[in-house]
């Protein structure tokens, strides 16, 4: 019998997510060394109007009161990512012991207050010598990787149970190394494909180096993955979606689960992978605890290939709801997503890691923050999950994104998703409408709650 759709299973878990460089500020503060995003946002045109993570939202000084804000929404668990250039200042080596008492502290607050920590170890920020040895493109990253996990699983593994080796590695990889959006700004497919098998090769290394140093630990990764629908019922449009989900989706997904790179997409990349060694791909498919996903819209794929006159009619469109980051508001997609997931990949478990929304967001007179379109959107999202979870998908948590308006890459402070309103010039945090709600469904664990 089903249950309510309102209504979640019982220890489900219900989180906010941020990230190192977004939030922290302190970014060449007690002895921390500089990362990739530190240069890339300090050199002009690279981020809009200039903006940098310098500041931020001021974390590294205000971790205090942010983590009574986590108690006062009721979050059970907290996902956050450590800066690694924070901890190890050149990558490898010498460790910043003021960095991981920071990231102790912060662990030991967290779990006074009744918050479990989920710690990503790689959300985007490099150290920049790792990078001037070459980067993700280069072998020598997966060695000091797996470095950095130890020292970080063995400084925390005591206290923190839930770990995700890597955020987003097709971000970090073709947007990185690509199309040159994000740091470190490269142009260059192949030094692309070999940032992805690099990143896939790291976490698959640190894994059982991280359980070996947290036993009982859970460990997993987590992905940006993106349905995609043809535009039109024609060869060319199922050709242009298929396409697209090998390089966002199945190029990582395949991998994962042992089935190694997708050979349409290696023939379609015309690569000839010299960098993947005897043993590499049984490395990357290591089991893991779970998946994390982050999804915030479908994609529709109209093929360049064939002339729009030869091309069927589209059929599908994007719909008229659109956040400020341009992006469809199709919360389907994530049922969809989910359920691939399940019945086509069978992971064991998984966690909505990053979903939500940025939206403009205006302070009223009495200073109240109502973004009903955020709320309206976690919402509608939330009651997908649940139903992918009532035909049997083992979703067994949800990390909004994200708990604070952040420095958001390469758009600067121009885009604010937070359930709780960051003012930059005073670093006063304001509970949105969506926080005030948000805190109402943890409590209740059901999403039919009113603000």
């Amino acid at each position: 019998m089903k249950n309510n759709i309102s209504s979640f299973p019982n220890g489900f878990i219900w989180g906010a997510a941020t990230a190192s460089y977004q939030i922290e500020g302190a970014w060449d503060e007690d002895g921390k060394g500089e990362s990739i995003w530190d240069r890339f946002s300090h050199t002009p045109g690279k981020t809009q109007n200039g903006d940098s993570g310098d500041i931020a939202c001021d974390h590294y000084h205000r971790w205090h009161d942010d983590v009574a804000i986590m108690k006062e929404l009721g979050l059970q668990a907290y996902r956050f990512s450590i800066s690694w250039p924070r901890v190890l200042p050149a990558g490898l080596g010498e460790i910043n012991q003021i960095g991981i008492d920071f990231y102790s502290n912060l662990v030991d607050a967290l779990l006074e207050a009744g918050i479990e920590p989920y710690v990503t170890l790689y959300h985007w920020d490099l150290p920049q010598a790792m990078q001037d040895l070459g980067g993700w493109p280069e072998r020598m990253i997966v060695d000091a990787f797996v470095e950095y996990s130890d020292v970080l699983s063995r400084a925390l593994g005591d206290r923190v149970k839930h770990w995700i080796t890597l955020n987003e590695p097709w971000v970090s990889a073709f947007v990185g190394y690509r199309e040159g959006r994000h740091a470190p700004g490269h142009t260059d497919l192949d030094e692309a494909i070999a940032a992805a098998h690099h990143l896939l090769l790291s976490h698959g290394e640190a894994v059982p180096v991280i359980r070996a140093n947290c036993p009982g630990a859970s460990v997993g990764i987590t992905l940006n993955l993106t349905p995609q629908e043809p535009a039109s019922p024609s060869i060319a449009d199922r050709k242009e979606a298929n396409w697209v989900d090998g390089y966002i989706n199945r190029w990582f997904l395949d991998a994962l689960v042992g089935r190694g790179y997708p050979q349409d997409m290696v023939d379609g990349f015309g690569n000839t992978m010299e960098f993947v060694l005897p043993g590499d791909l049984d490395a990357i498919s290591v089991p893991i605890d779970f998946l994390g996903v982050n999804y915030y819209t479908r994609g529709i794929a109209r093929s360049n290939d064939v002339p729009e006159v030869d091309n069927l009619p589209p059929t599908v469109f994007r719909g008229d709801e659109i956040t400020e980051m341009d992006w469809e508001v199709y919360p389907m997609g994530l049922y969809n997503i989910l359920g691939r997931l399940h019945f086509d990949y069978g992971f064991p478990a998984i966690y909505i890691t990053e979903n939500g929304a940025s939206f403009p967001d205006i302070i009223t007179p009495e200073g109240q923050v109502d973004d009903t379109a955020r709320l309206s959107y976690i919402q509608r999202h939330l009651a997908k999950v649940n139903e992918t979870i009532q035909i049997g998908v083992p979703v067994k948590g949800y990390f909004v994104w994200s708990l604070f308006d952040n420095f958001e890459w390469a758009f600067g402070y121009s885009k604010r998703f937070g359930i709780v309103y960051v003012d930059y010039e005073t670093q006063e945090r304001i509970l949105k409408s969506s926080a005030s709600w948000y805190r109402k469904v943890i409590k209740r664990n059901s999403i039919d709650v009113n603000i």
